[in-house]
């Protein structure tokens, strides 16, 4: 019982540090990678509806969250750091696999 007497959460990312200690810099890669994520997701599934053409936003962004979501992996420490890392990564893919259909990261501007 010696965890439940002396810690103290503060503020909404404490819950990914799970064993007691702060890790300023993995939380700062998971929000990164799961805003990184959605944004790529979003803007790839509106270009794959044909409601925007956002490819070139999709394909970096997702490329982006990609890159950032697998340093993340390989930096976090606790298991509450790496499932929002590993949701926010398969977005982020998802997105940069729909906006390299669509046109790709330079959609056409080098050729």
């Amino acid at each position: 019982m010696a965890q439940a007497t002396g810690q103290q959460r503060t503020g909404p990312l404490s819950r990914l540090n799970t064993d007691g200690k702060a890790h300023p810099v993995q939380n700062a890669l998971v929000v990164a990678t799961v805003l990184l994520g959605v944004l790529a997701l979003a803007t790839g599934l509106s270009t794959y509806q044909g409601a925007a053409d956002l490819h070139l936003l999709a394909s970096w962004s997702g490329l982006a969250g990609v890159l950032t979501g697998a340093w993340g992996q390989f930096v976090s420490e606790t298991t509450a750091e790496r499932f929002p890392l590993v949701i926010g990564l398969g977005a982020a893919a998802l997105g940069l696999f729909l906006g390299m259909a669509y046109g790709g990261l330079f959609g056409g501007l080098l050729g």
